[in-house]
């Protein structure tokens, strides 16, 4: 779902996204089990309506199979006390999972957390570890966030600070930043107060302004916005249906090896016409 924190980082079946048509909750979940990636674009799309009951029902059923991004995106939910109440606990526990599956989203949340040092007691060692394990998995913030432990604060550029400052539960100071970042041109960033705003961390929840963010990230050249938006157009969810955009934003995202994009793009292509 989120970025490298992602959102958060979704079950439409496969015939559903190659055809379009409503997004009623009329799938189950062996639909779910038969085509996760879909199931997952499915609950990022409810995500982004604020139905996180639904959200977290398709997101239960893959987790109980191990879906890296399923269990990461449990995480978020418990950690921003999203349709349930806030519980680090928990969260850690679920991003603990997701990242022995290998999924670098939970392993650069786990590493900024660790970093961070407020929402869960501070660790270096676990925080060198989890970054480390991202940065195995070619995510770049996670390369440049290791470069930095036991440096001098001073040594952070201003996207590692509202990271951290993200991490550290301190939103609203992080959503300024990226807000300043974003204006100056950061595609990252921008990409991360879109985040912000479709779950509310720091600013308040608005899915139009996030819709937009995600438009200038995508083509600023983001993966995580491209993938975002495709999910939008693909589902009508802040955008206006239009599948053929929606094919279009997700190519190129998958183009740059964004792995829930690569899985939406073959599970769509593989559907019964």
């Amino acid at each position: 779902m989120f970025t490298s924190r992602g959102a958060a980082s979704l079950a439409l079946s496969g015939a559903l996204l190659i055809s379009g048509g409503s997004l009623a909750q009329d799938s189950t979940r062996a639909d779910w089990l038969r085509n996760p990636a879909m199931g997952n674009y499915k609950a990022y799309a409810e995500f982004k309506m604020a139905r996180y009951d639904f959200a977290r029902e398709v997101w239960q059923t893959l987790a109980e199979v191990g879906n890296g991004d399923a269990l990461f995106n449990l995480g978020i939910l418990a950690e921003d006390g999203l349709g349930e109440p806030r519980n680090m606990g928990k969260a850690e526990a679920l991003y603990a999972s997701a990242a022995s599956t290998n999924n670098f989203k939970a392993q650069y949340r786990l590493g900024l957390l660790y970093f961070a040092g407020t929402l869960l007691p501070r660790n270096p060692d676990k925080a060198r570890l989890y970054l480390s394990q991202a940065a195995s998995h070619g995510d770049r913030d996670a390369k440049a966030m290791l470069a930095t432990l036991g440096q001098d604060a001073s040594a952070l550029t201003p996207l590692q600070q509202a990271e951290l400052l993200s991490g550290g539960g301190q939103h609203e100071r992080a959503a300024i930043l990226y807000r300043e970042l974003a204006e100056a041109g950061d595609s990252t960033a921008q990409a991360r107060l879109a985040w912000a705003y479709e779950a509310g961390r720091g600013v308040p929840m608005d899915l139009q302004e996030a819709a937009r963010r995600f438009e200038l990230g995508a083509q600023a050249g983001n993966p995580e916005a491209q993938y975002a938006l495709a999910v939008m157009l693909r589902t009508g969810r802040g955008r206006t249906l239009d599948l053929q955009k929606s094919l279009d934003w997700l190519q190129k995202a998958a183009s740059q090896n964004h792995p829930a994009a690569m899985a939406a793009l073959v599970a769509s292509t593989a559907a019964p016409q």
